[in-house]
């Protein structure tokens, strides 16, 4: 793909008390063979040294960009900030502690360009706090609509994009304290588009310590709640499906 008719990639990452981690994200951003980026960094109130990080590297490389939070707002506040400042036809997502593969821009737009896809991702590795690989990978499926994301929820936030010329810019992270990532993709799924998965490892998310078993249940009920609080399933069928999540939650961590 050519540089001048590649198009700009919008890279969201909210922040919050990042200093370990922020810098190799951001290289890892930098150093992608795709070059036509915007990476928008939302910090939300960090009260370590996330920014003074953000702000060196952004005064070397202009398509770094920074904007703070005037309070601490949580996870989806933070993202929408990011959508608003986003000019790029491509959205993507990458978490302050998560890194990508040089090829992944590259590999990933020409993917959904090559097949007018909506919404992509990708298998990822496993690594730990200290950016060691566990051998672990979680692989993508072919694709996956509304119906098959409630069993499966697959799509690993820092993995995805979006095409906006396909999906519009109509969409937003609602405001829940978690899982707002999964109900993007159930809402623009709902909507009948449908996400693709790429088989190649493209992207490292980071397990850090402190995510203990009650964090996971936790995580569990959130899921609950999208299914039957949120989306009204029924009991039934939320009960149905959540029994494929948590089957599928299990497999991903074995």
């Amino acid at each position: 793909m050519q540089e001048h008719t590649a198009p700009l990639v919008s890279i969201i990452t909210p922040a919050y008390n990042s200093e370990k981690f922020i810098a190799e994200t951001i290289d890892s951003v930098r150093e992608q063979t795709y070059q036509n980026w915007e990476m928008l960094i939302v910090d939300d109130c960090s009260i370590d040294n996330t920014v003074a990080h953000i702000e060196k590297i952004a005064k070397v490389d202009s398509r770094v960009k920074l904007s703070i939070n005037p309070v601490n707002s949580g996870a989806a506040v933070t993202r929408n900030k990011g959508l608003e400042m986003a000019k790029g036809r491509f959205i993507a997502f990458l978490d302050s502690d998560d890194k990508w593969y040089k090829n992944k821009l590259a590999l990933q737009v020409e993917f959904m360009l090559s097949r007018n896809i909506p919404i992509s991702f990708t298998s990822y590795g496993i690594i730990n706090e200290n950016g060691e690989t566990l051998n672990k990978t979680v692989k993508s499926v072919a694709s996956i609509n509304y119906w098959e994301h409630f069993k499966n929820t697959i799509i690993g936030m820092s993995t995805s994009m979006i095409d906006t010329d396909v999906v519009g810019r109509d969409f937003t992270f609602v405001n829940m304290r978690t899982r707002q990532d999964c109900y993007l993709w159930i809402t623009l799924l709902k909507r009948g588009h449908i996400a693709y998965g790429m088989e190649n490892v493209l992207s490292d998310y980071r397990v850090r310590e402190g995510s203990i078993s009650s964090n996971k249940i936790k995580g569990a009920q959130k899921v609950w709640h999208l299914y039957y609080g949120m989306e009204k399933l029924g009991f039934i069928k939320s009960l149905y499906y959540f029994s494929f999540y948590v089957y599928n939650a299990i497999k991903k961590r074995m």
